[in-house]
């Protein structure tokens, strides 16, 4: 099962660790998450995912439900990085 990170920067810590967007997003996909805040920056955060098939997570990311949900939950959509495993198909 390949992981994913995605890093970015975010508008208000506390909205974003408390939206249940990424859980109704991911969940029905079998693609599990945890959520990281910076301690040193509260605009920095990132997110690892658990991806039992790439092409349904890239579905997702690209979906604009998502792009909908990231907009919702501060997310700064032009900080956006995805880093793929070593090793995982992309």
């Amino acid at each position: 099962m390949p992981t994913v990170l995605v890093c970015h920067e975010i508008d208000d810590k506390e909205h974003w660790l408390s939206s249940p967007r990424r859980e109704e997003l991911l969940a029905p996909r079998g693609i599990k998450h945890r959520t990281f805040v910076d301690p040193q920056n509260e605009h920095r955060a990132a997110v690892l995912f658990e991806v039992p098939d790439m092409a349904t997570f890239q579905s997702v990311m690209t979906a604009p439900s998502t792009a909908e949900a990231m907009a919702g939950d501060g997310v700064r959509a032009d900080t956006v990085v995805v880093l793929v495993e070593h090793g995982a198909s992309a």
